[in-house]
């Protein structure tokens, strides 16, 4: 079953290529890319060079689409029949080893400071969170993203 990547308003062009990487490897089929997230092309037309780098060409053949606002895309695969699943620390989180579903799922990273916002999340079908066990609160959202689409 093919999975989505929906990397809302991340900001650094290496975990954007990261992730590309990790999605190919993970078996996505396509990546939504919200708001001020790098993209693998420029408004020129340009390759981004970091995403190239960090991806190892996998941004090159993952279909990846740049959209400003997040909610017509959750709105859009939701009429699809996707199921929508923002990945954040949240008080309606439930541990993403427990999450299951036989539907097409849409997986939702956000921003590396701020992560997914309230609204977003309450937009969602399921909130999923990585439990911490460490002093530090959250994971890079790369590896965050390699941990749930690799689980």
């Amino acid at each position: 079953m093919e999975r989505v990547v929906i990397l809302h308003n991340i900001r650094s062009a290496h975990n954007v290529g990261s992730i590309f990487r990790t999605a190919d490897g993970a078996g996505v089929g396509t990546i939504y890319l919200i708001g001020h997230t790098p993209t693998p092309v420029d408004r020129f037309g340009r390759p981004q060079k970091e995403i190239a780098k960090t991806s190892l060409g996998a941004s090159e053949f993952i279909p990846w689409e740049h959209h400003e606002a997040v909610e017509p895309v959750i709105k859009n695969l939701q009429e699809e029949g996707v199921y929508v699943v923002a990945v954040e620390q949240h008080e309606d989180a439930i541990d993403y080893k427990k999450f299951k579903t036989d539907k097409q799922v849409a997986y939702i990273f956000g921003n590396e400071v701020g992560g997914v916002p309230d609204a977003v999340c309450a937009r969602c079908d399921a909130v999923i969170e990585i439990p911490m066990h460490g002093k530090k609160e959250s994971l890079n959202v790369s590896v965050s993203a390699g941990v749930v689409l690799f689980h």
